[in-house]
């Protein structure tokens, strides 16, 4: 055919260009190209040569793919093919294929390209601002885009999210959208945003994350979800793990309530898929991260109580006793149950109380230990239960004496098994890794308590048949002795470490053999064991004084080779990470040898055991002469406070006393001073009434007794009436200032228009109010008129008391036009106040009017939006169909292309079609 072609003029073929060539071709028309379409084209076919052409592509069309991005906003389209076209660039996929070396080159693409897009953080803030459109074809990759500029570079990235105004609150819509896929995705998306950033943790829980996660948790079933499940789970946990701001938010949010039906498996415990166990997992880890020891005592104490007040402890407890449940669940429930009861007594309490389903029932306690120190159990189980084991007895000195007096002959019960059966078992059986955990368990039953320390002394061991029972301090030293394993001897060691510190009843046994060893950390044990003899040594056996021991020391041993063996213990690497964390986690049974609260006591005492061997019994005597001195001034100091003390509180108490009686005296001044003041007003009344009655005397001699009782009266009365009027004058002033205060009302009702309905509401109020007092006052004054009358009729005062009344007249006649000029304004404001009315009922309607609008347009806009959806899920499930038929049409031999790469040839066809036509130019 290409022979015809030549003969029949076709063209003839060249070489095809290149990938890099073709990609330049297309990155000059999405610079130059004037038309959207052609614009479009091009970024398409830049799209489906991404994932070939990733270096090329990025490289020559980043720069005009974020042009694109900034100037083609209203093209939902060419947006969707752009931010893919950045996604293939920057998303390092993780196939399978790829050896190690492919896979480390792309990693370095990708953080390359993320480094180039982010160094303009406007270009993050472009794509967050994408983010709030609704179209799918550019939120969905928009979300894909950033997610994978956070996995490539977190800091940066998260940086400039945390400076841009509501950028957080722009992803935190993601979780709202109505489309599950992009929902999912945006899950992913602030699982990496909120990684090891405690700030936009805080924010993303302030803005209802907590709320959000919970419930789509539970639309998805909670424990019996999917994968979205563990995607929310792992989202909560990177919010609230090491983030003690959102673990108080979480729990004074009442969210510890809601993990609750979490952990409601049912009874039918058969079907436990691969995803329910993952998220079970997680949940139980969601739970240990709020009362982690980690935390501090407050917090924990207060997540501890609520889950107990809520039933979560009981429902963990449930679970914990079940049948049926995986290995794995079951050992992370029981670390889970630890932590919850870890040093809160009523937890403690309850998890005493709980009993296995069995019968006869037994305490969930002793179940827990007959799995400890079975061999046959998984090594992470029996490290859970000594985990448990530790967390019950922490702090618990009811647990430790209630453990302890299971191993007491009088409570020892021959029909059942205790606790203190189990432990003994365990502490004397053929596997090692049993007496190291019996060991510490009951190492755990005598911390910090001394009583229970002295009881220990009392259990006595039957060996066998014919000899006679032996005391357990006694058959622990006789176990050293004879040359067991390290990880039994150390735990022993450990356990007599434990029970003879400040317990000094303790040491009449602890030196009846020679424990000498030839491994150095069983050495660096017996050293420190022989040292807490020495130390809390109070010299009560002849035998074995502190200096008889440290004499032994030195002729045996040496003081220097001593605290060198001492020293054996902390330069361990299994002490280090023992040390760590309280929980026991080990890597294999052979290397649990030490215990976190062991650890504790070894660094307390190495101190003070080296300065105890050390000293001389001079220095000694020396220091208990300055400890004697000491303790003597610390009684004088003692004695002194609390002198000081008894001091104080007199003091204190004549200060109480002192500031009664000055307030006594102030108020005895008050009183004297007013009935100085009302003496001194009977002085000036009797002075007036003298003087009067002195003049009447000259002018009415005859009728003397007469006048006076007239003129008494007379001047009583108008007394009376004065004060009256004066009180009448202030109304009057305060009704003027009122009648002020409601015209400045008015004034602001008639400028705010329809916005003060509320306050014409209560100016009515206090007009009807004012109404009612300018009633009341004219009452008043026509009874002040009507008394003036009678007493111008009885008394026939003189001419100056007449001239005083007539004053009197013309003052009420003036108050009178006054009132009737208030009552004149009252009647305007009343006309002002039904012109507000008016105003108001117009305003009302017109709001009617627009909120009916405001209605019909957002129920329009919702109707379109239901259209849309539905046409986006029509064309998803057509191109389903399609990608489909292509796939069947490839299975019967046939030869389909794909859309892009149809498009990327069509593109090079057009190009190469210009070019000849140019050539023929």
């Amino acid at each position: 055919m290409n022979f015809f072609g030549f003969g029949m003029g076709g063209k003839v073929p060249g070489p095809q260009p290149s990938g890099a060539e073709t990609i330049q071709k297309l990155c000059d028309r999405v610079a130059s190209s004037t038309l959207l379409d052609d614009r479009r084209d091009a970024v398409r076919a830049l799209k489906s040569l991404s994932k070939k052409y990733r270096m090329e592509v990025g490289t020559q069309a980043m720069d005009h793919l974020i042009n694109i991005l900034q100037t083609d906003r209203s093209d939902s389209e060419i947006l969707g093919y752009a931010l893919d076209t950045l996604y293939n660039i920057i998303c390092n996929d993780e196939e399978e294929e790829q050896d190690e070396n492919a896979q480390k080159q792309a990693d370095d693409l990708g953080a390359q390209f993320t480094d180039k897009f982010i160094e303009d953080p406007e270009h993050v803030t472009l794509l967050l601002t994408l983010l709030e459109e609704f179209d799918f074809h550019v939120r969905w990759p928009g979300v894909k885009l950033l997610t994978a500029l956070l996995k490539n570079q977190g800091p940066q990235v998260q940086g400039v999210i945390l400076v841009s105004p509501m950028g957080v609150s722009r992803l935190m819509d993601l979780l709202a959208d109505s489309r599950e896929v992009i929902r999912n995705d945006g899950l992913l998306l602030l699982q990496q945003l909120t990684k090891g950033n405690a700030a936009i943790q805080k924010i993303v829980a302030f803005e209802s994350a907590f709320e959000r996660l919970l419930d789509i948790i539970t639309e998805e079933g909670s424990s019996d979800g999917g994968i979205v499940v563990e995607d929310c789970l792992l989202l909560l946990l990177n919010l609230l793990k090491n983030n003690s701001s959102n673990q108080n938010f979480f729990k004074e949010g009442s969210y510890i309530q809601r993990m609750k039906p979490w952990f409601e498996v049912g009874d039918d415990n058969s079907g436990w898929s691969a995803q329910k166990v993952t998220n079970l997992h997680l949940m139980l880890q969601l739970v240990r991260v709020m009362v982690s020891p980690v935390n501090s005592p407050g917090a924990t104490a207060s997540c501890q109580k609520s889950m107990y007040q809520c039933g979560l402890l009981q429902q963990l407890c449930t679970i914990l006793m079940a049948t049926g449940v995986p290995a794995d669940i079951l050992t992370e429930t029981i670390n889970t149950v630890s932590e919850v009861i870890r040093g809160s007594q009523v937890n403690q309490d309850y998890f005493a109380s709980v009993n296995a389903p069995s019968n006869p029932p037994r305490p969930a306690i002793v179940v827990l230990l007959m799995s400890m120190v079975n061999e046959r159990q998984p090594f992470v189980l029996r490290c859970a239960v000594l985990y448990c084991f530790q967390c019950f007895l922490y702090k618990n000195e009811k647990g430790q004496g209630e453990i302890v007096a299971t191993l007491l002959p009088s409570t020892i019960d021959a029909n059942s098994i205790s606790a203190g059966q189990l432990l003994c078992g365990g502490l004397f059986s053929a596997d090692s890794l049993s007496n190291w955990c019996a060991a510490v368990a009951l190492a755990h039953a005598l911390q910090d308590n001394l009583t229970q320390k002295e009881q220990l002394l009392r259990v006595q061991l039957a060996t066998s048949l014919g000899k006679p029972p032996v005391s357990l301090l006694q058959q622990c030293t006789n176990i050293l002795s004879q040359g067991s394993k390290v990880q039994t001897r150390v735990g022993l060691l450990m356990l007599l470490c434990t029970w003879i510190s400040n317990c000094p009843i303790a040491l009449t046994a602890q030196i009846s053999e020679n424990l000498g060893e030839d491994e150095r950390l069983v050495q660096g044990l017996c050293a420190l064991l022989l040292g807490i003899c020495i130390y809390y040594n109070d010299n009560s056996l002849e035998n074995y004084t502190k200096e008889k021991l440290k004499q032994l020391i030195e002729k045996r041993i040496g003081k220097e080779n001593f605290v060198e063996k001492l020293g054996f213990i902390t330069k361990h690497e299994l002490y280090s990470r023992a040390a760590q964390k309280p929980q026991p986690v080990f890597p294999s049974p052979e290397q649990m040898l030490f215990d976190h609260e062991f650890t504790k006591l070894v660094k307390e005492l190495e101190g003070v055991i080296t300065k105890a061997v050390h000293k001389s019994s001079e220095e000694e005597k020396k220091e208990e002469e300055v400890k004697k001195t000491l303790e003597q001034h610390d009684n004088i100091v003692t004695q002194y406070k609390e002198l000081i003390r008894e001091q104080d509180a007199q003091i204190q108490e004549l200060k109480e006393q002192v500031s009664s009686m000055t307030s006594q005296n102030e108020q005895m001044q008050a009183t004297v001073a007013q009935q100085l003041s009302q003496i001194q007003q009977h002085k000036d009344q009797y002075n007036i009434l003298k003087l009067k009655l002195g003049k009447e005397n000259q002018s009415q001699s005859n009728s003397q007794g007469d006048a006076s009782q007239v003129n008494g009266l007379q001047t009583e009365e108008l007394t009376q009436l004065r004060e009256e009027v004066e009180e009448l004058r202030q109304q009057h002033t305060l009704l003027q200032t009122q009648l002020s205060d409601k015209d400045s009302l008015i004034n602001t009702l008639t400028a705010e228009g329809t916005s003060g309905g509320s306050d014409n509401t209560e100016l009515l109020k206090e007009l009807e109010a004012l109404r009612t007092q300018v009633q009341s006052q004219s009452a008043e004054i026509s009874q002040l008129k009507t008394e003036k009358q009678e007493l111008l009729r009885r008394a026939e005062a003189p001419v100056n008391d007449a001239a005083k009344m007539m004053e009197l007249e013309s003052r009420l006649t003036a108050q009178t036009s006054e009132i009737e000029r208030l009552k004149e304004e009252v009647r305007s404001l009343s006309g002002g106040r039904t012109d507000l009315e008016q105003q108001l009922a117009s305003a009302t309607s017109t709001v009617a009017i627009l909120q009916t609008e405001k209605t019909k347009l957002q129920t329009e806009v919702q109707e379109s939006k239901k259209e849309q959806d539905d046409l986006l899920m029509l064309l998803a499930d057509q191109d389903q169909k399609i990608h489909s038929l292509k796939q069947k049409l490839k299975d019967l031999g046939e030869t389909v292309e794909d859309e892009d790469d149809l498009d990327a040839r069509d593109q090079t066809d057009d190009d190469d079609e210009e070019d000849e036509d140019e050539d023929e130019e």
